[in-house]
C-alpha cells in the first residue's frame, strides 16, 4: 500500500509540475529573451495578469479559446512594447518602470475584468495521452494541454536560434556589449525594443493559460506572483532557454506539492506547502545573487550586473 501511495504521489506531482509550470515556462522564456538583449522587465507580473484577463474576456465574447490566446499575446506585446520604448528614453530606469508596469497592468485588468468574473469562457483543449491505461489517475495525469508542448517547442527553437542564427548572435552581442553591436552596424535600442515586446507577448500567453486552462477562470488573485518569480527563474536557469524549461517544471512541482499530497489523502499543512514556490524563489535569489558574487552567464549590459 505504501508503494502504491508513493507512485500516486509521484504521478500527481509530475502532472502538477506540467500544469503549474506551463505559465512559468512562457513567462521565463519571454524574460530570457528580454534579458538576453540587456534589459530586465519586472513588469511581467502586470503583463501576465492583463493577458489572463484579456484572453478570458475575448474567449468569453467570441466563443473561441484560441482567439483569447491571440488577444492575450497582443496585449502582452503592446505592454512589452511600451516598456521597451519607455526604457529607451534617457534616465528611465528599467526596474522602476517595470514596477509601474505591474501597477498599470494589474490595475487595468482588475478594472476591466470585473464583468468577466462570473461568466464561463471556453477552455483550451488538452491532449489525452493516457488512453492506453485503465487507471483513471494515469489518464488524468497524462491529460496535457497543447500550450505545454508549444512551450517546449519554443524553448528548443530559442535554444537553437540563440546559438546558430545571425539573429541570435545580434541579440547576444547587444546584451553583452552594446557598443560593439553598434560598431558592427546593429541598432541596440531597436533590438531591445523588439525583444522586450516579444517577451511581453509570451508572458501574455502564459496569462491566457492561467485563465483558460488551469485554474481556468478569471479572478483578481489568479497570478499569485508568478510573473515576478519568473525573473528569479531566469537567473536560476542562467539565461538558457532549455534550462528555463527544466526550471519551470521545478517551480511547477514546488507549486504542486500540496495537491499531490491531497491525492494520497494527506491534507494537513496544505497552506504551508502552498508557500513552497515562494520559498524556492527566495532560496534561488539567496544562492545566486549574494553580494560580491558574479552571476555566471548574465548578459554584460543587464542592470543586475552593472
Amino acid at each position: 500500500m505504501a508503494e502504491f501511495d508513493l507512485a500516486t504521489f509521484l504521478l500527481a506531482l509530475l502532472a502538477g509540475s506540467i500544469r503549474v509550470g506551463t505559465p512559468f515556462l512562457f513567462v521565463s522564456l519571454g524574460e530570457c529573451l528580454t534579458e538576453k538583449s540587456g534589459r530586465i522587465n519586472l513588469g511581467l507580473e502586470g503583463i501576465l495578469v492583463a493577458g489572463a484577463m484579456s484572453g478570458y474576456a475575448v474567449a468569453c465574447l467570441s466563443g473561441s479559446a484560441w482567439l483569447g490566446v491571440l488577444a492575450a499575446a497582443g496585449v502582452g506585446l503592446l505592454l512589452g512594447l511600451a516598456h521597451g520604448l519607455a526604457c529607451s528614453l534617457p534616465r528611465v530606469n528599467d526596474i522602476a518602470f517595470g514596477i509601474a508596469l505591474i501597477l498599470l497592468g494589474t490595475g487595468l485588468a482588475f478594472f476591466l475584468g470585473k464583468a468577466f468574473i462570473q461568466p464561463q469562457a471556453p477552455m483550451l483543449p488538452s491532449l489525452a495521452l493516457g488512453q492506453w491505461s485503465d487507471a483513471e489517475r494515469v489518464r488524468s495525469a497524462l491529460n496535457i494541454n497543447v500550450l505545454f508542448f508549444a512551450g517546449v517547442g519554443l524553448a528548443l527553437l530559442l535554444h537553437w536560434a540563440l546559438r546558430a542564427t545571425r539573429w541570435g548572435l545580434m541579440l547576444r552581442l547587444t546584451g553583452d556589449h552594446a557598443q560593439t553591436a553598434q560598431a558592427l552596424g546593429y541598432r541596440p535600442l531597436r533590438v531591445r525594443i523588439v525583444a522586450t515586446a516579444v517577451g511581453g507577448a509570451l508572458a501574455g500567453i502564459g496569462g491566457a493559460y492561467l485563465s483558460l486552462y488551469y485554474p481556468g477562470s478569471w479572478n483578481e488573485g489568479l497570478s499569485s506572483g508568478q510573473g515576478l518569480m519568473a525573473v528569479a527563474l531566469v537567473i536560476f536557469a542562467r539565461w538558457r532557454p532549455m534550462a528555463c524549461l527544466w526550471a519551470s517544471l521545478l517551480f511547477g512541482a514546488a507549486g504542486a506539492i500540496g495537491p499531490a499530497l491531497q491525492a494520497v489523502g494527506i491534507s494537513s499543512g496544505y497552506y504551508l506547502f502552498a508557500a513552497a514556490p515562494y520559498a524556492l524563489t527566495l532560496l534561488v535569489m539567496c544562492i545566486t545573487c549574494r553580494p560580491g558574487q558574479s552571476v555566471g552567464g548574465a548578459p554584460g549590459e543587464l542592470s543586475l550586473t552593472r
